[in-house]
């Protein structure tokens, strides 16, 4: 069948369908039909590519992990823009997948790149590789105070990190972890991003001068209440502990401090002025990212989603939120890292807030699978229901034919 679609010798219609991964043939040579027309079909491969960001995990991980993998279909899944984190273990240690594509990663890779590459034999072994990482800004990163994460966690990543990356050998000048130098080059390109933003929505900032931090919601939804925290308000109710902690009560210890942190973080956002909350935006943590994305003022809220250090994580969350602008969920779409993640735009078109328009241009990109729940999630509107079931229909008798 790849060979057919190469030569162009079947119907478009049928190509249609190994674009969205319908064809009755064994997953292997799906994958590779789906990689090529990714690649190469200007009518199929954006459909393609959405098949892809949703295929079975176990099924990816078989084909990264594996030599005998075409070689195009490896060197897709280790792009920086369509790497899966979950396969990258698997991608570093398959000695199919060319060094010069893992040397360009450790240059441009994310964080979670970064952890997961320090952990790799392969790397560890390959010079190479090991010096494109240290080139890596999110090294550097990787020691600043995350309070949104356990500090044991923290402690061991760079712990890692810096044994994956220490060799004597290294010549003079290379930058190593902690390098002052490179921290600073690390802390001068995230200002200049900003004041790139500042400048460019100069005008919408001074518009909003001088407006407060308002969630769209509503303060209590993040827990804080009269101006004490959750946690506070649990420990005045909270029957007496026993001298050994359970399980149950370690939870509920974490959960305070989190609210704790959370609650800070709140009183800290509601001191800022409209640009002190972008710059927060921009290089504040996860946790000051997830309360500034609920910002009223649209121009802050939209900053979180260019800040350089946001996760695809946490871009999946902010699609499927309810109390956030909806100029938020418009701007996701827009850009092209979130678009092609495909639980982002499952989730915005799960999402009842996301507007009409906007749900039934991406319904086309969805699997059947969810299209089937979609067209039963009565928290959505008739039109986006209707839809789907339509669009589910059609799918499955698509599928059936060509089963047939």
């Amino acid at each position: 069948m790849i060979d057919l679609i190469r030569a162009s010798a079947v119907p478009a219609t049928l190509v249609q369908s190994a674009a969205r991964g319908a064809l009755s043939i064994p997953p292997a040579e799906t994958l590779e039909i789906l990689v090529y027309l990714a690649r190469h079909n200007q009518v199929f491969g954006a459909q393609a590519r959405m098949t892809l960001a949703g295929w079975d995990e176990k099924l990816a991980l078989a084909a990264a992990a594996d030599p005998k993998t075409p070689q195009e279909v490896l060197d897709y899944l280790i792009a920086p823009q369509n790497l899966r984190p979950k396969l990258l273990p698997a991608l570093l240690e398959n000695p199919a997948v060319p060094e010069p594509a893992l040397v360009e990663l450790a240059v441009k890779g994310s964080r979670e790149v970064v952890e997961a590459m320090a952990r790799s034999s392969r790397v560890a072994q390959t010079r190479s590789i090991r010096d494109a990482l240290t080139s890596n800004a999110n090294v550097i990163r990787l020691n600043e105070d995350q309070p949104d994460e356990p500090a044991a966690e923290m402690e061991v990543a760079s712990t890692e990190i810096s044994t994956a990356l220490a060799e004597p050998e290294l010549p003079a000048g290379v930058p190593q972890e902690g390098d002052p130098t490179q921290t600073e080059r690390a802390e001068e390109g995230l200002e200049q991003e900003i004041g790139v933003y500042l400048r460019d929505h100069a005008a919408e900032i001074a518009a909003e001068e001088g407006k407060p931090f308002q969630p769209i919601g509503g303060i209590y939804e993040e827990g804080v209440a009269g101006g004490a925290t959750p946690a506070t308000n649990e420990a005045a109710s909270a029957p007496p502990t026993v001298e050994t902690p359970s399980p149950v009560a370690l939870a509920a210890k974490k959960r305070e401090e989190a609210e704790l942190k959370r609650g800070s973080a709140l009183q800290k956002i509601s001191k800022l002025d409209v640009k002190g909350r972008i710059q927060l935006a921009m290089k504040g943590t996860k946790e000051e990212r997830s309360i500034l994305i609920r910002d009223g003022t649209k121009i802050v809220a939209l900053a979180v989603l260019d800040s350089p250090k946001i996760s695809d994580g946490e871009v999946e969350a902010f699609a499927s939120q309810k109390n956030v602008l909806e100029a938020v969920l418009r701007g996701i779409p827009m850009k092209r890292r979130f678009a092609k993640h495909y639980p982002v735009i499952r989730n915005l078109v799960f999402n009842p807030r996301t507007p009409l328009d906007l749900s039934l241009s991406l319904m086309k990109n969805i699997l059947v699978n969810d299209l089937r729940n979609l067209s039963g999630n009565k928290e959505v509107s008739d039109t986006v229901r209707k839809l789907a079931m339509k669009m589910f229909k059609q799918k499955s008798d698509t599928t059936k034919k060509h089963t047939d």
